[in-house]
C-alpha cells in the first residue's frame, strides 16, 4: 500500500496543474498553405531549412498544348478497334478463306496496351481481348521497367489458313479462324529482347518467360509453350478456343 501511495503521489506532482485546451484558429483558406516552410509556419513545427518555402503549382496551359492533347485524344479514339482504346488497329470486316478458313469481324491490330506489334496482327476481337488482358496482367508485370520496358512484341503468325503445327492433313489450327496469335519474343526499350526461343532454357530469362507463359493460362483457351512440343520451340502460342475441361496450357 506504501509503494502505490507514493506511485500515486508522484503521478500527481508530474500532472499539468490546468488542462490545455486546443486554441480556436481562424479558418484560412488552403491555397495560402502550399509549401512545407508555410505549413510549419501555421502548425508552429520546426521543419528542415532544407524544404522549399512553397510548392510550385503548374501553370495555366497554353491553348497550344490543350490542342495538341485533344489531337492525341481524337487519333486515339479513331484508332482504337473491339471498343478499346487500348486497342489500336483497324477495322477490316469479313475476311474470307478456302473451305472453312476465315475471320468474322476481324481487326487489324498495330498496338495492345501501348505496346506495338512487330506485324500487325489479323484478329477477332476476343483474341484482341484477350492478348490486351495478357498484355497488362501478365507481360507489363513480369517485364517491369527492366531495359526500359517493354515496347514490342515480336508477331510469329495469325490469321493463316493452315493445319495445326503444319501438319498435312490435320485438323485446322485456331489460326484459320483468326482466333489465334503466336508470340516469339518482347522487345526492350534499350534494344535487348526476350525470347522464347534464346530464353525459355536459361536462368536469366527463363524465369520470366515462364510467368508469362502461365499469366496466360486461363485468359486463353489454349497456350503452348517450348514444354510443348518442338514446334512451340520458339514462341508462344495463343487462342481462343474454348473447352468444357478449361484451358488447355503446356
Amino acid at each position: 500500500m506504501l509503494g502505490l501511495a507514493i506511485w500515486a503521489g508522484a503521478a500527481a506532482a508530474e500532472a499539468p496543474l490546468t488542462s490545455i485546451r486546443p486554441v480556436a484558429r481562424t479558418p484560412i483558406a488552403p491555397e495560402t498553405v502550399t509549401g512545407g516552410a508555410a505549413r510549419a509556419e501555421w502548425y508552429d513545427v520546426d521543419i528542415s531549412s532544407l524544404a522549399p518555402a512553397r510548392t510550385v503549382r503548374p501553370s495555366v496551359r497554353t491553348p497550344g498544348v490543350v490542342a495538341r492533347a485533344a489531337r492525341m485524344v481524337e487519333e486515339r479514339r479513331r484508332g482504337a478497334v473491339c471498343g478499346d482504346l487500348d486497342i489500336q488497329g483497324e477495322r477490316v470486316g469479313t475476311v474470307d478463306g478456302p473451305g472453312r478458313c476465315g475471320v468474322e469481324n476481324a481487326v487489324r491490330v498495330r498496338a495492345v496496351g501501348g505496346i506495338r506489334l512487330s506485324t500487325p496482327a489479323t484478329i477477332d476481337c476476343p483474341t484482341a481481348l484477350a492478348l490486351k488482358s495478357w498484355v497488362e496482367r501478365g507481360l507489363k508485370p513480369t517485364v517491369g521497367n527492366e531495359g526500359g520496358g517493354p515496347v514490342e512484341m515480336q508477331v510469329m503468325s495469325h490469321y493463316a489458313c493452315r493445319s495445326r503445327n503444319n501438319v498435312s492433313g490435320a485438323r485446322l489450327s485456331e489460326h484459320a479462324f483468326g482466333r489465334a496469335i503466336d508470340i516469339g519474343a518482347v522487345r526492350l526499350r534499350d534494344g535487348s529482347s526476350i525470347s522464347v526461343l534464346n530464353g525459355w532454357g536459361t536462368s536469366d530469362d527463363g524465369r520470366q518467360l515462364r510467368q508469362m507463359h502461365q499469366a496466360a493460362c486461363g485468359i486463353f483457351g489454349t497456350v503452348l509453350g517450348p514444354a510443348a512440343n518442338r514446334a512451340h520451340r520458339d514462341h508462344f502460342h495463343f487462342d481462343t478456343a474454348r473447352y468444357r475441361s478449361g484451358s488447355y496450357c503446356r
